[in-house]
């Protein structure tokens, strides 16, 4: 494998060390209420761009193969959407705990919580969905068809419905995002890094997990 092929993979790993590093250590703004936990941003926020990069991706194989019928496009969706839901789950958790420091609860009765809960269990279904079938193509064809729903049901559900309703969630109701009053300049030398970062490692696993699926199926059809 040549470096013109593994070059962002090796950046992505380092990015991670980076910020892995400066997350925990590196100087951040004092906030009142905020305090330390403000360091959550470089690890929750991040692993949600990732989770919304690879979901794209996997509806966009989804809809390569619905136009194609190449089952590999239909197993690169799954191994994405499947890496993203990790991400996912991941982002809920570190967000649970920020919440529990910051509003006292770690799942008050917030939209933007509501949303997201709500959009994680329609890509459960969709994990669900796929082993209701034996048949390849059948599987695939629906399972196509539910991931292009899921995803435009995900996407509003997150970034719009927050954003007409009163929220605790930075950004969302009226309630300011961090970029605009608790970031600082030496922040975002750590948060953009952390984006970059966390979504090349993201499509790296996803891609590692496409691969072994492809074998595995070149394997069974011999």
């Amino acid at each position: 494998m040549t470096l013109k092929n593994t070059w962002w993979k090796i950046l992505g790993g380092i990015l991670l060390v980076y910020v892995s590093i400066m997350g925990l250590a590196g100087e951040v703004p004092r906030q009142p209420i905020l305090n330390e936990t403000i360091r959550n941003v470089y690890f929750h926020v991040p692993m949600w761009f990732s989770m919304m990069t690879l979901m794209t991706i996997s509806v966009w194989r989804s809809i390569q193969y619905l136009r194609t019928g190449d089952i590999i496009r239909d197993q690169q969706a799954i191994t994405f959407a499947s890496t993203a839901f990790y991400l996912g789950i991941l982002g809920f958790i570190t967000g649970a705990i920020w919440g529990k420091f910051t509003w006292g609860s770690a799942l008050p009765a917030d939209p933007k919580l509501i949303a997201v809960e709500v959009g994680l269990l329609i890509y459960a279904a969709y994990f669900i969905l796929r082993g209701s079938f034996e048949d390849e193509q059948k599987k695939a064809r629906l399972s196509a068809v539910y991931n292009i729903f899921a995803f435009a049901a995900f996407m509003p559900l997150v970034w719009i419905l927050p954003r007409v309703t009163d929220s605790l969630h930075p950004g969302n109701g009226g309630n300011p995002a961090f970029g605009k009053y608790d970031m600082d300049s030496q922040m975002r030398m750590v948060f953009y890094p952390a984006v970059i970062g966390w979504v090349l490692v993201g499509i790296w696993v996803a891609s590692l997990k496409a691969r072994i699926i492809k074998l595995e199926y070149n394997k069974l059809n011999q």
